[in-house]
């Protein structure tokens, strides 16, 4: 019974938390997107140094929106974090590509980072993106999953951890 007082509790919860009604203009509510990131989520799977180890990212568009809520166009920040590599791996590069799980695909959303440095094995970092175009936006917010997050090191330039987006708000 406790359970279910939980389930509603938290759906009145989410209910409450996603009141989208704006009598003063359109939603600026961001869009937010999430992914755990691992070498063995790779194409092809990592099984170098770096196949050990983990990680996540938070993506969040900041989207503007027209009158009648459409969405314009936005700015993406990323929070993300390694944990338990090897020893000290710079970050040479981190992106959202296009593609399905177990195919690669072409950078959509370039993070900006290069030469950002895990000491031993781990560390974070917050990125604000360049604008990101509407269209890209809705594509992603229309299949997360058809786009992944991933992150670049000189041992791995095509990537050393991966993970396929999933949409939470």
């Amino acid at each position: 019974m406790k359970r279910w007082g939980l389930i509603v509790l938290a759906a009145c919860a989410l209910a409450a938390g996603c009141d989208d009604d704006n009598s003063t203009g359109p939603s600026s509510t961001p869009l937010v997107f999430t992914a755990l990131l691992s070498p063995a989520s790779e194409v092809p799977a990592i099984g170098n140094a770096e196949s050990v180890g983990r990680g996540a990212v938070q993506v969040m568009f900041n989207v503007t929106r027209d009158s009648s809520s459409n969405i314009t166009g936005g700015t993406a920040t990323f929070h993300f974090q390694l944990n338990d590599f090897p020893g000290t791996i710079t970050v040479v590069g981190a992106h959202i590509h296009s593609a399905p799980a177990g195919v690669n695909g072409p950078i959509v959303v370039n993070t900006g980072v290069t030469g950002f440095q895990l000491t031993g094995g781990n560390g974070s970092l917050d990125v604000t993106s360049n604008p990101v175009d509407a269209t890209l936006i809705n594509a992603i917010a229309n299949n997360p999953g058809g786009y992944y997050f991933n992150v670049h090191s000189p041992l791995n330039p095509g990537g050393f951890a991966r993970g396929q987006l999933v949409r939470v708000q």
